[in-house]
């Protein structure tokens, strides 16, 4: 684990790693956004969690957008942290959620919990947690 600290304490990865996880989210709302019902129907456990509603969907699509917009921004300027770690409230907090499922048997996908939801918030919130004189 010391070379994940060390790698992640490097400046240009954790750009790199922030445009990689700014393109993942806002793709991921964009999809929702332009194909709601195709993203509904293919997110593993999305529909196993109750009927569609487009406007749930849309609002959650939004929030990624934003969230990967932040991620993006900080990318291309570092100075633009903050927003990143503003972003990182929701995704984090959208991963303990569906860890929490998880915990509770409540996950018609783990994997995709743990890979795709919060594997991504966590690394997130990790290049982008604040140093002494960030702010």
């Amino acid at each position: 684990m010391r070379w994940l600290v060390l790698l992640l304490d490097k400046p240009m990865m954790n750009r790199i790693l922030a445009a990689l996880l700014g393109a993942f989210h806002a793709a991921n709302g964009l999809a929702m956004l332009l194909a709601p019902q195709r993203w509904w129907v293919s997110a593993p456990g999305a529909s196993d969690t109750g009927p569609y509603n487009p406007h749930f969907v849309a609002d959650v699509g939004f929030a990624f957008l934003a969230a990967g917009l932040a991620f993006l921004a900080f990318a291309w300027r570092p100075r633009l942290k903050l927003a990143a770690l503003g972003a990182s409230g929701f995704v984090v907090f959208h991963a303990l959620l569906h860890l929490a499922g998880t915990a509770h048997g409540h996950s018609a996908a783990p994997w995709v919990d743990f890979a795709a939801i919060a594997a991504p918030a966590f690394a997130g919130l990790a290049i982008v947690w604040p140093k002494k004189g960030d702010f």
